[in-house]
Formats: structure tokens, C-alpha cells, sequence
């Protein structure tokens, strides 16, 4: 079922016609003569009751809104021009919000890809744009946008890591776009049969569950020292083959394979430690110590 344009047409013309019809069946009521029933007393009290028959078409539609229309329980279309308006007073009206609106799902216990256990939460930012669907295909829109919004966020998480294992690889903690792109498609496949748009969808808390949430942080820890420790290593390394090359370069000293391998083992102890050295001054020859 799709959205269609209601019946309706201006409210304040459609005042102006009830207080004429009204005055003229007051008059016509009025000019009874003698207290006999005649035609002109029956039209005027068919006119005043026809007046208070057409009141109750009368409504309001607020900006961003829409209102739904039935007639006999039939949809009968969607109101959706602002101002005071009149439809057919058989019509019963739903009011449907327009609006942009926003929620925050609750945190939810999931597995992650790799089966480690995990808190996540969603912002969804969501609006109506086919009045009928929503009213129609889905008995409370607003609920039903919650829970699949949740049940989207649940399936996308299942699909991706917490950390990246591999380079290029998306994860829920290092590709914020690409995993919020994949939730709000999620989340839009659920919700396109009640007639939602869905504008925005993000994560809004991502933390490992509390039962390993120790161990991961010092996985972490131990990561980042590991890779710290090669930058180290390599930034010592090619620091070291710079300093052998300009010594062998400028003809500064000759060493041979031995004093190469103290110098290198020196270099790399200084460069590598975690505390400040202290130097050493050999008072002897370089053979002798």
C-alpha cells in the first residue's frame, strides 16, 4: 500500500460557507409564519443540521505532518498541506509525525566475528515518508523501528572483528564509516516495508563484555609494546649500518669484523634500552681493554 493524496480543501472558505448556510437556515427557521411546518422551516433546519454535520470535517494539519484518512475503515488518502483544511466529515483522521527523530538503542551483549563477546549500542536518526505504510503495514511504526533497528545492529556486529587482524580489514573499532554505512543499510532493509527512511545511523558504545574485557586490554597493552619495540629495533638497525658506513666512508678507523661486532652489539644496547646508559671510558689500547 502506498501514500496517496487525500481529499481536502481550505478551511477558512469552508468557515465562511458554514456561517452563511447557518444564518440562512436561521432565517429560514425564523420566518415561520403561524407555527405551521412549511418547506422553508424544513430547509432551514436541514441547513443548520447539515452546518453541524460539516464542523466535524474540520482540522488541522502542523508543519512536517501528515493526516491519515479513512472512510469506513478504507484508506482514503493523506493530508499533507499545512493549515486549517476540510475534508469529508465521514473521514476519521490519524495524525502521522513527519518529523526527524532519533533513539538510542540499548547496549547489547553480542558475539563479534571472531566470537569474542562485546557491548554495542546505535544512535538511528529515522523519519516517515509513506504515511500509509506506516500506519497500514505495521501495527506501531515507533516500535517497530526500535526493535529492528536493534535486531539490524545485532546481525551487522556478528560481521566484523572488534580489532583488525589483517590490513585492509574492516572492524567495528577502526572503520567507523565503513561499519556505520553497513548498519544503516542494515537497519534500512528492515524498516523500507513500514514506510521509515532511515538518515543516520551510528555507533555510540563499543566496549568488549566485562568478563574479558582484563585480558583484552592487556592483549592490547602487549600489541603496542611489540610494535613499538620494531620501530625501535629497526630505527636502531639502520642507525647503526649509517654510523659503520660513515666511519668505513671518511676513513675515521679501520675495525675489523670483531670490533664491527662489539661496536654493533654496543650501539644496539644503547639504542635499545629502556633506561639511559652509562658510558664506559676505555683508559687502555683498543686490543688491550
Amino acid at each position: 500500500m502506498n501514500e496517496r493524496q487525500g481529499f481536502s480543501v481550505a478551511g477558512i472558505p469552508t468557515v465562511v460557507v458554514c456561517l452563511l448556510l447557518a444564518l440562512l437556515g436561521l432565517a429560514l427557521f425564523t420566518g415561520m409564519a403561524g407555527g405551521r411546518l412549511s418547506w422553508e422551516v424544513l430547509a432551514g433546519i436541514g441547513m443548520e443540521v447539515l452546518v453541524v454535520l460539516m464542523l466535524k470535517g474540520f482540522f488541522q494539519v502542523a508543519p512536517n505532518e501528515g493526516q491519515v484518512l479513512q472512510l469506513f475503515g478504507k484508506y482514503a488518502g493523506t493530508v499533507r498541506a499545512e493549515g486549517l483544511r476540510w475534508t469529508n466529515p465521514f473521514c476519521s483522521r490519524r495524525r502521522v509525525s513527519l518529523r526527524a527523530r532519533n533513539f538510542e538503542s540499548g547496549k547489547l551483549k553480542v558475539n563479534d566475528s571472531d566470537g569474542n563477546p562485546i557491548e554495542i549500542a546505535a544512535v538511528v536518526v529515522w523519519q516517515v515518508v509513506d504515511t500509509a505504510e506506516a500506519v497500514f503495514c505495521v501495527d506501531d511504526y515507533e516500535n517497530f523501528a526500535t526493535i529492528q533497528s536493534e535486531s539490524a545492529l545485532r546481525q551487522m556486529a556478528q560481521n566484523y572483528p572488534y580489532d583488525a587482524h589483517e590490513d585492509g580489514k574492516p572492524a567495528l573499532r577502526s572503520h567507523g564509516e565503513v561499519i556505520n554505512d553497513h548498519l544503516r543499510d542494515e537497519i534500512q532493509a528492515r524498516l523500507d516495508k513500514a514506510g521509515v527512511r532511515v538518515i543516520e545511523a551510528r555507533i555510540s558504545h563499543l566496549a568488549y563484555a566485562q568478563e574479558i574485557a582484563q585480558a583484552m586490554l592487556q592483549r592490547q597493552q602487549a600489541s603496542a609494546i611489540v610494535a613499538a619495540r620494531e620501530r625501535i629495533v629497526e630505527g636502531a638497525v639502520g642507525m647503526v649500518a649509517m654510523a659503520l658506513d660513515k666511519l668505513r666512508q671518511q676513513g675515521v678507523v679501520e675495525l675489523d669484523e670483531e670490533r664491527k661486532a662489539a661496536m654493533v652489539s654496543n650501539l644496539l644496547v644503547v639504542l635499545c634500552g629502556d633506561r639511559a646508559t652509562q658510558p664506559v671510558v676505555n683508559a687502555g689500547t683498543l686490543y688491550g681493554g
